[in-house]
This record gives C-alpha cells, sequence and structure tokens, in this order.
C-alpha cells in the first residue's frame, strides 16, 4: 500500500515538473539566441527572488493571495466541478472591501474584519449563481462562470468610472482605502504583512480538511464518480452548491486582502495581468490539486514575479522572459489539463491500436 501511495505521488511530481522544466529549456533557448547565458539568468532570477532576505519576503508577499485561489479552485476541480469563476470572485471581493475600507474608521482590527467578511460574502454571492445553475438545471458551469466573469468586469468598470470613481485621482480608480484598513508591512524594506500569515493559517485548515474532513471524503468521491455517490446516499447537488461557494470565499477573502496590503484602491488593472484568478488556476494544476503542492507552486510563481524586475538590473535579457516562461508553463499544463478531462491521448492509442489490427 505504501508502495503505491509513493509511487502515485512520484507520478503528480513528475507531471507537476515536466511542464516547468520544459518551459525553462524552451526558455533557455530564446536567452542563448539573443546572446546570453541562460544558467546565469536563471540563477539571477531565483537568487533574487528566494535567496536574499528582502527577496523572499516580497515573494511571500505577493505567494499569499494566490494560494488562496490555488485553494478555490482545488476545491471544485478535484470534484469535477469547473469553477472559471475565481477571478470574479476574486474581484467582486476586493471592490466591496475596498469601498468599505474607504469609508470605515476606527479600530483598525474590526474595521479589518469586516472589510474581509465583506470579501468573503460577494465572493460567495457572485459564486452562487452558476451553483445553483449547476445543482438544479444542470448547466455547464465552465460556460456560466466564463460570461460571467466578462459581464462583471463591464459592471465593475462602469461602477469605477462612475458612481465610485476618485475624482482627485489622475486616474481611473476608487477612492483610497483608510489606514485603519490597511495591513501594514511588517520589516519595512518589503511588502511583506500580517495577511501573509492569516494566508498560512487558512492554508493549515484547509489542508487538514481536505485531507482528514469529511468534506475531503465527498470531494474525492465525487471526483471519482458522482452518479455513483448520489447512489451511495450523498446529495450532489447540495454538495455543488457548498463547493462553489467556498470556492468563492477563499477567492473574494483573497481580493479583499490584495486590495488592503498592496493595491489600496480598485483599478482597471486591479488582479493584473492575466490576473489572480487565473494565476490560481495554473498553479493549482502545477500543485496537482493538493494543499501542499499548491502552496510550493505559489512561492514558485511567485518568485518568477518578484525575479522578472532584477533580470533587466543584473543581465541584458528582458524581464519579458518570464511572461514567456509562464506562458510556456500555461500551455503545457494545459495539454495535460485538457488529456485528464478528456483523455484524449488514451483515445488516440486505441484508434491506432484498432487501425494495427485491421491492417494486419
Amino acid at each position: 500500500m505504501n508502495g503505491k501511495k509513493l509511487g502515485a505521488g512520484l507520478r503528480g511530481l513528475l507531471n507537476c515538473l515536466i511542464p516547468i522544466l520544459l518551459a525553462f529549456l524552451v526558455g533557455g533557448i530564446v536567452i542563448a539566441v539573443i546572446g546570453e547565458n541562460p544558467l546565469n539568468t536563471y540563477w539571477v532570477l531565483l537568487q533574487k527572488s528566494l535567496f536574499t532576505k528582502v527577496g523572499f519576503q516580497n515573494t511571500l508577499h505577493y505567494a499569499g493571495p494566490m494560494i488562496l485561489t490555488g485553494l478555490a479552485i482545488a476545491v471544485t476541480f478535484k470534484a469535477n466541478i469547473y469553477n472559471m469563476g475565481v477571478e470574479g470572485s476574486l474581484l467582486l471581493g476586493a471592490f466591496f472591501a475596498g469601498i468599505l475600507g474607504s469609508r470605515m474608521t476606527g479600530n483598525p482590527f474590526v474595521v479589518k474584519l469586516v472589510c474581509l467578511a465583506v470579501g468573503v460574502l460577494c465572493g460567495m454571492a457572485y459564486s452562487l449563481v452558476p451553483a445553483l445553475l449547476k445543482a438544479k438545471l444542470r448547466a455547464d458551469e465552465m460556460v456560466v462562470t466564463l460570461m460571467l466573469n466578462y459581464a462583471l468586469a463591464k459592471v465593475l468598470e462602469f461602477l469605477t468610472t462612475g458612481i465610485f470613481r476618485d475624482n482627485g485621482s489622475g486616474y481611473v480608480c476608487t477612492p483610497m482605502v483608510s489606514e485603519s484598513a490597511m495591513f501594514s508591512r511588517i520589516f519595512g524594506k518589503s511588502r511583506l504583512t500580517a495577511f501573509f500569515f492569516i494566508v498560512v493559517a487558512i492554508w493549515i485548515v484547509m489542508t487538514l480538511y481536505m485531507r482528514r474532513g469529511r468534506l475531503g471524503y465527498e470531494i474525492k468521491a465525487m471526483g471519482m464518480n458522482a452518479e455513483f455517490a448520489e447512489a451511495t446516499g450523498m446529495n450532489v447537488g447540495k454538495k455543488i452548491i457548498l463547493l462553489m461557494l467556498l470556492s468563492g470565499a477563499l477567492a473574494g477573502f483573497a481580493g479583499a486582502g490584495w486590495m488592503m496590503e498592496d493595491q489600496y484602491r480598485y483599478t482597471l488593472t486591479f488582479s493584473g495581468n492575466p490576473g489572480l484568478g487565473w494565476d490560481g488556476m495554473l498553479i493549482a494544476l502545477m500543485g496537482g490539486h493538493n494543499p501542499v503542492g499548491i502552496f510550493i507552486a505559489s512561492i514558485f510563481y511567485a518568485a518568477l514575479k518578484t525575479g522578472s524586475d532584477k533580470i533587466n538590473m543584473y543581465t541584458n535579457v528582458p524581464k519579458e522572459i518570464v511572461a514567456l516562461i509562464q506562458a510556456l508553463i500555461v500551455l503545457f499544463l494545459a495539454v495535460k489539463f485538457i488529456d485528464g478531462r478528456f483523455h484524449l491521448f488514451e483515445r488516440l492509442k486505441g484508434k491506432k491500436g484498432k487501425e494495427s489490427k485491421t491492417c494486419s
């Protein structure tokens, strides 16, 4: 039994490492073509983001919300529920946490708690619509959540440029949150705040819950065979709603925290490009939808972001090489994800086997 578990763990590790190694290999070829040393470039990238005090603290800062969005993806994907609305939950939670934070003053602990709670509630409210459509009408949650993301982006753009715009600012944004709502930096030079340690506490709870809690077993059962789980007495429709709400809560919490520890106001580029929610999907795939894997993948992915600015300073390689590596990781992981859902390679092998039999 232990041997089987070890073998499965090694296979999972290889499945996560191979796309990353392939992406770095292709990126290294590009770096070599422009006349630079790939090994030196990668050393600068990793050394400045992981092996210096300030760099590592900044990496942890950027990893915080991605750990939450990675978990938000994992709790649904492991149950074969493809929630693509994590980005929307994050943005909605961030927006209203920011609006409330700009208008609340008083006890910093109470203000932060209320803003985070609003972020969670907004994230849950956003995910409730596709959850009900999936559970009651068997609508395709992937299509519904993707379409809702675009609709929500336009609604928030309208609110940001109109009703809630900060007219005193030179660009389109909402008012800045009050000092009571801000997470202050702990170590001065780095951007790390107490929010990261709150994220770690949530990660520990989720890890224990997904591994040993009842919900973790139910997620596994739904992922293996939802119809069989229903036949054994599990209310699958209810669990779908519960998992979607949990996913939305994690994403909304991530958005509110990112607002209060880094951005301080909502802008049209608040979540970055492609966005923290989409980063969470990549991280969940890299981590094999495993909480420990997600934690490690978040730190690695955040290190790429932290180290990208240092490449320009210490080498002649443009920092866009990091964007290329990230895109390649997405590409290679997408191949694994599509095959995992539709079993394309198995079907291709089956067709080849049939063709060889007919030929013989």
